[in-house]
Order: structure tokens, then sequence, then C-alpha cells
């Protein structure tokens, strides 16, 4: 490295830190600072917590007029009847949860609506430790939304009736059954919950008796109405952020999703759908049609203040419906539980594309190699830590062909070294083509190719991309410690700053470093064992690429980085191997011996000499116009 590109470097990192250290505010302005945040952050909290409910309000009370509360009881319940119809018997009601549970789940029900209210993971905490609740609270809507004889009505806010006055859960074998029931007298709207042991799944079966007479004759749907808030549930929020959105499948086709990056998205689908998904960075709550919906409108919002939610979702989902049918059962399931590749998998619906793992060649690396040694290795090893480092070490061992190629090559080329140096001396640069021809002359004539050390490291970007993409969203690694990062899936952090550092962060993440100096390490070894002495700027890009990287995954997951320093680490050691066992004289006489046989060519070298024939000939013409005029 020269002193142009250290004090280039150094002067980079002084801006940084240097702005850093002056725009750090005093104790005095931090603890004002902290004292603001906390106050705006109730403020906000209390301030969601009242658009929840007055939202809520606004659904249930949407076009319908205020019930007098100075009236009699014969008044009420006509001004009852008004605005609710046949169902003025179940608009008011006492609101009372139904607590169902397995050994992996616990889901609260609320008798307002028939729905769920709360649904606690039991295996899993969030990040303060504090027990994972999927959602909960009032402002969730989860019903059916129709006009019944000219009266709009939303279940959501209905007073159901559970099967049982002592609200006990039936057994059947190995699952517990909870029925709620809507009676208007005319007709009735049962919800069918069905919980089995060791299942993230919960059946949720619609029974429609005689709503028939109730719904216009001419309608062959009806809206099922599912609006909830996705809570904080990571350490880091940048990136739960990020993988964070709502999830759909068209009918037995693609998987595809809203934007997690824009601050709302919506879409209308015209077309049939599987599911739509809930999903959070570990974790997912979803509707599944066991036949198909009919229709959706979708939509997803972030959150302003996330100390509390991340974002909210809406979902309007067509339910299709037979009117000449007095009554008509609707199958469907919901998912509350971890986005496990292989927990989804089984289920056979494609929900096991919540997990990221990429596409085309990336999705099948991760699907039928990294994940497979995954689980292999967890199967008698409980620490993630060295769970990955048996992973790097089985992967650098399948590519050791390759890098030992890889390696040879750059060897082969650094012998030659002379014998081009020679060529560019005999031939001015002028003539660009024609000492490029003479240089692929020689690699013709000795045996080498020159994209032999260049096609094997290629090939191995795609396990390192599948790596970026499955490792920051692999619940195996969430709250896995090892050494000092207690949490894998997310930063590491060995100093946490009173500023923030722009691109940066406020943090310093150690195996971001390590990864960041034994990648300068690895590629000042590759860089001796290659000729760059034509690309001058590949020794500035030798280590501006690794400081940028360094800013860049300073927020990604510690199990990312630790595994790019374990690989640059042993690529290290590997490199020091094959450079003492490699004997260059050996390989010089080898290429020399080469170079007496005769060698055919290849389709590029007679491209190549087709091509300087025709830029000669060219400048020959130009010559001899100007020589005429």
């Amino acid at each position: 490295m020269d002193r142009n590109t250290i004090i280039g470097l150094l002067l980079i990192v002084g801006i940084l830190v240097g702005y850093g250290i002056i725009s750090r505010p005093s104790q005095e302005e931090l603890e004002r600072m902290q004292h603001q945040r906390d106050s705006v952050a109730q403020v906000n909290r209390i301030e969601q917590e009242r658009l929840a409910e007055e939202l809520r309000k606004a659904e249930t009370q949407k076009s319908l007029p205020t019930l007098d509360s100075t009236a009699t009881d014969s008044t009420q319940q006509q001004q009852m009847r008004e605005m609710f119809g046949t169902f003025s018997d179940v608009a008011v009601g006492k609101n009372r949860f139904i607590t169902m549970e397995n050994n992996l789940m616990k889901v609260t029900f609320s008798t307002k609506g028939g729905r769920p209210y709360s649904a606690e993971l039991k295996n899993y905490k969030r990040f303060d430790r504090k027990p994972l609740v999927l959602f909960n609270g009032d402002s969730t809507i989860f019903g059916f939304n129709f006009f019944a004889q000219n009266y709009r009505i939303a279940t959501n806010d209905l007073y159901f009736e559970p099967s049982a006055e002592q609200f006990s859960i039936t057994a059947d074998g190995d699952s517990t059954v909870l029925l709620m029931r809507l009676n208007t007298g005319d007709a009735q709207i049962e919800y069918r919950y069905t919980m089995r042991a060791d299942d993230y799944m919960v059946g949720f079966d619609v029974r429609l008796v005689n709503m028939n007479r109730l719904i216009a004759s001419n309608q062959t749907s009806i809206d099922f109405d599912w609006q909830t808030y996705s809570p904080r549930q990571e350490k880091g929020a940048e990136n739960e952020n990020t993988y964070t959105s709502l999830f759909y499948r068209y009918y037995r086709d693609d998987v595809e999703e809203l934007s997690a990056s824009q601050e709302t998205d919506e879409k209308k689908i015209p077309t049939r759908l599987d599911w739509i998904a809930f999903k959070q960075q570990f974790f997912s709550w979803g509707l599944v049609a066991k036949e198909s919906f009919s229709h959706a409108e979708l939509k997803s919002q972030k959150i302003a203040d996330q100390q509390r939610y991340i974002k909210k979702y809406e979902a309007v989902i067509g339910i299709e419906f037979n009117n000449r049918q007095p009554e008509q059962t609707i199958a469907m399931n919901l998912y509350f539980g971890p986005n496990h590749y292989k927990t989804l998998k089984k289920y056979g619906v494609g929900m096991e594309q919540l997990v990221p793992l990429g596409a085309n060649i990336i999705r099948w690396i991760n699907r039928f190699v990294i994940i497979q040694l995954f689980d292999w290795l967890g199967s008698f090893i409980s620490n993630y830590g060295l769970i990955i480092l048996l992973l790097t070490i089985i992967i650098k061992i399948g590519l050791l062909p390759l890098t030992f190629k890889s390696f040879m090559s750059s060897a082969k080329m650094r012998v030659l070294k002379p014998q081009i140096d020679e060529i560019n001396q005999r031939i001015p640069k002028e003539k660009a083509m024609e000492r490029q021809q003479a240089v692929m002359a020689l690699y013709r004539k000795v045996g080498v190719s020159p994209m032999g050390g260049c096609l094997p490291m290629l090939l191995q970007f795609p396990i390192l991309f599948a790596m970026f993409r499955l490792f920051p969203a692999s619940i195996e690694l969430r709250q896995q410690s090892f050494l000092w990062a207690s949490d894998l899936s997310t930063y590491d952090s060995i100093l946490d700053l009173p500023f923030t550092i722009p691109f940066y962060g406020d943090h310093i993440s150690l195996f971001t470093i390590l990864m960041t100096v034994t990648t300068v390490i690895s590629m000042r070894m590759s860089s001796g064992q290659t000729d760059t002495s034509a690309m001058p700027g590949m020794k500035m890009m030798m280590y501006i690429m690794p400081v940028m990287f360094m800013f860049f995954l300073n927020n990604y997951s510690a199990g990312l980085t630790y595994y790019y320093f374990l690989a640059n680490l042993i690529t290290i050691v590997q490199n020091e191997i094959f450079k003492r066992s490699i004997d260059e004289k050996k390989i010089l006489a080898k290429l020399q011996a080469n170079s007496t046989k005769s060698t055919k060519k290849s389709r590029f070298q007679q491209r190549l000499e087709q091509l300087q024939k025709q830029q000669q000939s060219q400048a020959r013409a130009r010559s001899n116009t100007g020589k005429k005029r």
C-alpha cells in the first residue's frame, strides 16, 4: 500500500471520528435529550393507543347512528334494531376471554367478535426477555363485513357465545376445540377453532346458517377484515424493519410481498389467493384457505415511532358465498409461529417462502446445502458458534479444489511475469491490440488460461450470497450467544458509542472489525500472487471495498460477519500452505516444456487475431487516405 493510499484512508477515518466527537453533545444535553425522547415516546405510545381505539370505534360506528343513552329501554331497543336489524340482540354484551394452549403457544380469544385477541409463543422471548406476543389488544380487527337487509354489519363488534357456559374447551383426541356462535334467531354464524398438540396451525372453520336469507341474492362474496399491529420483537429495529412485510400467495402460484421499505404500500388483487401472512423478521401469523380466497385488498403501513410497533397490517379478504345454500362451511387455518423453513414446509402450502432464501441458484444452495448442514450439525451440537465454525470448515473443504486451482493459476501468471514485461517493453503501449495478442500467444504456447484464476473464485460467490440472505433471517441463530455476541441473529457490540457515525451506527461490532481486517490481509496475499501493475486502481479497491463492507455490515447479523471472518481466516491459512508447498521453479519448467508442444488456437484467440488484422487494415487505409490528401 503506497503512502497516498494510507493518507487517504486515515483522512476518511479521521473525518468520520472527528465529526462524531465535534457533534457529540455534553452530558447535560444528553440527559435533556433523553428526557425529551422518553417524554415523546410516552406521548407517542398514548397517541398510538388512542388512535387504535378511535380506529376500532370508527369501524364499529361507521355509517351507524348514535344510541341515545337517555332514552327508555324500549326506545333503546328500537334504536338498536334501527342500527343492527336482526343482529340487534348480539350488538351488546359483556366481553369475556377464553384461552386455548398447547405446548407451543397460548392463544386468547375474545367473545366480542369471537376473534383471536392475542397469541403468545411459549418457546420464544422478546429481545428484552419478556413473553413473545405476536399481537395483542382491542385494536385488532378480525371478522366479516357485509350488508344484511340493508344494515351494515361487522361481526368484529358483535358478541359471540362459547359452546359451554363455563367456557371450557372440548377435547377431541389429541386436539382441543372451541366453538363460538353468533345467534340472530333467523341465522347463525359459527366459528370453530381446533388446536392440535405440537402444532402452530390452528383450524378455523366458519359455518354460515341461513345467512342467504339476510344477504342480497346477487352477492357472490363477503369480505373478511383482518387488521393488526406488528409489535417490535428484536434488538435491531433496522433489520427487523427490513424483514417485516405482508406476504401473499397467488392461487397455486408465486409468493409475493408488499414493500418493506416504503412508508405505505397497498395492493388490490382481483384474482384468487392461497394465503395471506403478516410477517415479522422471525415470526408470522397468517390466514390460509383450504380452497382459495376470491380476492383481497392489502395494505402495510410503517409506524413512525417504532419503540412499540413496527408496522400496521390491513387485509380485506374476499370469501366466496353461495347464496343458494342455506348452510355453508368455509374451511381455513390460522398460523401463529416461527419462520422456520422445515416447520412451514410440512404444511405444503408454500409458506416456507416466508424464509428469505434468495432466488435461483442462491435459493438452491440454501435449501439443499446450508439448511441441511445446519440441521445435521444442530442435531448433536447445541452451540451455534461451533456450528457455524464447522459449517465454514465443511464448505471450505468442499471448495478446496477450486481454491487450489485458483492459486495455481495465479502462480503460473506470476512466473510468466518476466516474459510479459519483456513483451510490454518490446511492443509500445500505442499498439495495445498487438501487445494483447502477443501476451495471449504466450499463454497459449505454455498452456495457461488467463481466466483460470477468476472462474473458480466466481463459483464461490453464490455461497457467499446464500449466507448473506440466510443468516440475518435464520431463526436458529436468534438469541443464541457466542463469545461476546449475546445474539448471533443481530449485531454484536463491544462498545456503545455516545454518538452516531453516519452510515456506520452508534456501536462497534468486533466481528465486523475482524472480518474487515482478515479481508484486507487475504486480498493483500492474493494481490501478491497476481500481477496488478496493469490495473493500478485495484490496489486502492483492495482497501476501499473492505472498509465499505465494514460500514454496511456493522448493523447486520453477528453470525454473518462471524462466518465471513472464519472464511477469510481459513483462506489465509490455505494460501500460506499452498505457497509453502508449491515450487515455482517446477511450475516454470513445466510451462517451458509445454511451449515446445503444438497447441491449437482457441476461438477467442482466433477472434482476437481477426480483430487485430481488421484494425491494422483500417489503420493502413486511413494512413493512405491521409497521404493522398
